[in-house]
C-alpha cells in the first residue's frame, strides 16, 4: 500500500471500522458511500447540493481507490471532482432557465469513432498501470476508467448511448470492487447499474434526433 503519503488521521480513517460479509469496512468507504447516495438523491431533485457532495465523494474515493491499488479509478475521481467544481459554479452563476433536454442518437460512424477511442485508451492505460504502478489488476482497472471517459463525453453531448456505456462500466466496476472486497462500493455501483437502466428508459421516451458528427 502506498500509505506513506497519507497524514496520520487519514491513515486512521482507512483502518477497519467493522466487518461486512467477511471484509473490513473503513470510515472513508462508509462516508464516501453516504455522500454518493446523497449526491444521486440531490441530482434527482435537481438540487445544487449535488455538486459539493460529488466533490466530497470523489475525493474520498480517490483516497480509497489509491489505497486499494486501483490507480485508474483513483485518477478518474480527480476528473469527476473537477467536473463537479465546474458544474457547481455553473449552477450557482447561471440565472437563465434550464433548457429542455434534447436527446440525440449517434449515427454509426460516430459510434464507431467512440468505440475506437475506447479500444485505444483501454490498452494504453492498462499498459501504463502495469508498467508504472504496483496494481494487481491493471487491465481490469483500466477498462472502466477508459469507459467512463467515453461515457462522460457522451453524457455531456446528451447522446442516449451514454446509458449503455454506463451500464457496462458500472457492471464491470461491481465485479472489480467485489474482487477488492469493497462491499459498500459494490452496493453503490449495483445501484448505479440499476439507475443506468432507469435513465436509459427515461431518455428513450423523449424526442430524439440523430447526429452524424
Amino acid at each position: 500500500m502506498l500509505d506513506w503519503w497519507l497524514p496520520h488521521w487519514l491513515q486512521f480513517a482507512l483502518s477497519p471500522a467493522w466487518s461486512w460479509w467477511g471484509a473490513d469496512v473503513t470510515p472513508v468507504e462508509a462516508l464516501a458511500f453516504v455522500l454518493a447516495l446523497a449526491m444521486v438523491f440531490c441530482n434527482m431533485r435537481v438540487h445544487v447540493a449535488a455538486w459539493p457532495l460529488a466533490i466530497g465523494s470523489s475525493l474520498l474515493y480517490l483516497v480509497l481507490f489509491a489505497h486499494s491499488r486501483l490507480y485508474g479509478d483513483a485518477a478518474l475521481q480527480v476528473f469527476f471532482a473537477l467536473v463537479a467544481v465546474w458544474g457547481w459554479w455553473r449552477w450557482r452563476h447561471d440565472d437563465q432557465a434550464v433548457a429542455t433536454l434534447t436527446v440525440r442518437r449517434m449515427a454509426w460512424p460516430l459510434r464507431l469513432r467512440a468505440l475506437a477511442v475506447f479500444a485505444v485508451s483501454w490498452p494504453l492505460l492498462g499498459w501504463f498501470l502495469a508498467r508504472f504502478t504496483d496494481t494487481d489488476v491493471p487491465w481490469w482497472d483500466a477498462a472502466p476508467t477508459a469507459g467512463s471517459l467515453v461515457g462522460q463525453w457522451m453524457l455531456g453531448r446528451k447522446f442516449i448511448e451514454n446509458w449503455p456505456v454506463w451500464l457496462a462500466v458500472n457492471a464491470v466496476s461491481v465485479a472489480l470492487f467485489a474482487y477488492k472486497a469493497l462491499w459498500l462500493t459494490v452496493l453503490l455501483y449495483a445501484i448505479f447499474t440499476l439507475l443506468s437502466v432507469v435513465g436509459w428508459r427515461a431518455w428513450a421516451r423523449l424526442p430524439q434526433t440523430t447526429v452524424a458528427a
